[in-house]
């Protein structure tokens, strides 16, 4: 399986929150990860930055915010130019996702941690 750069928007520092969970299964699985929650936090050996970083060679951005908060990322992620945005339970937004799409991103419906589990992602 081939490792894919990783953004993960939406991380919480709490364990037992979806975002943070993705984080640690993306690194257990080789993924190299970035990270964007509301502060700074370390998960791991991941430093989770609070600020739209022009991040390079992102090739999955994970989403773990509600629609109403996409809002203020809808055009930095499309400026990252990723191969594929992946809308977590509870983050699906379908004017975003066809506008992911129209701009030739690969936009899915999904959970990241079941995609990890089933070899999908």
């Amino acid at each position: 399986m081939p490792s894919h750069k990783s953004l993960v928007i939406g991380a919480s520092s709490n364990p037992e929150q979806y975002s943070h969970m993705a984080i640690n299964r993306l690194l257990e699985k080789g993924h190299p990860v970035e990270a964007i929650g509301r502060t700074e936090f370390l998960v791991e050996s991941i430093l989770v930055k609070k600020d739209k970083i022009p991040f390079e060679g992102i090739h999955t951005i994970t989403l773990y915010l509600n629609k109403e908060r996409q809002e203020e990322y809808l055009e930095y992620i499309l400026s990252l130019k990723p191969s594929r945005i992946i809308f977590n339970p509870g983050a699906e937004n379908e004017p975003f996702k066809l506008a992911a799409e129209k701009a030739g991103i690969e936009a899915l419906n999904a959970c990241t941690l079941v995609m990890l589990s089933t070899g999908a992602y």
